[in-house]
């Protein structure tokens, strides 16, 4: 098992990061995702939001994984907090963990790095597509307004 963390900060307010998230998808720089689930959405007692989701992806696995056909022992379980900032009402904290489990193989750790390698690079793109959609949102703010 490899557990892979990540911290960004949006210039943005929780309610307008928030709304962006649950709008991300599609986008034009995650192509790999070709649906959402929602599996489950609840607030709890405390007010937080909780979204379970799956999504359905096309995105390449490393080469060795593919040739060995190991794609059915990879699990990832990825994990976002969006948290209003501590100090800044107009920013917004994401924290990112994804579990990356590869069972049955003697490379399991060797895989599991490489998948790590692979979140850290689409992490990144998944923030710029947040960034996307709430540009997008607003565009659509100010055509209602106009």
């Amino acid at each position: 098992m490899k557990i892979w963390t990540s911290e960004h900060v949006f210039n943005h307010p929780w309610e307008t990061v928030t709304t962006a998230a649950m709008q991300k998808y599609p986008n034009p720089m995650n192509p790999s995702v070709v649906g959402v689930d929602v599996l489950d959405r609840h607030v709890d007692p405390a007010g937080t939001l909780h979204s379970h989701r799956m999504l359905s992806t096309e995105w390449g696995l490393p080469s060795i994984v593919k040739s060995i056909s190991f794609t059915n022992m990879v699990s990832v379980d990825e994990r976002l907090l969006y948290k209003p900032h501590p100090q800044d009402p107009g920013r917004t904290v994401l924290t990112q963990e994804a579990i990356i489990t590869v069972k049955g193989v003697s490379l399991s750790s060797y895989l599991e790095g490489l998948m790590a390698t692979t979140i850290s690079s689409n992490a990144s793109k998944g923030r710029e597509a947040m960034e996307w959609v709430i540009r997008k949102l607003n565009a659509e703010l100010e055509e209602l307004a106009a």
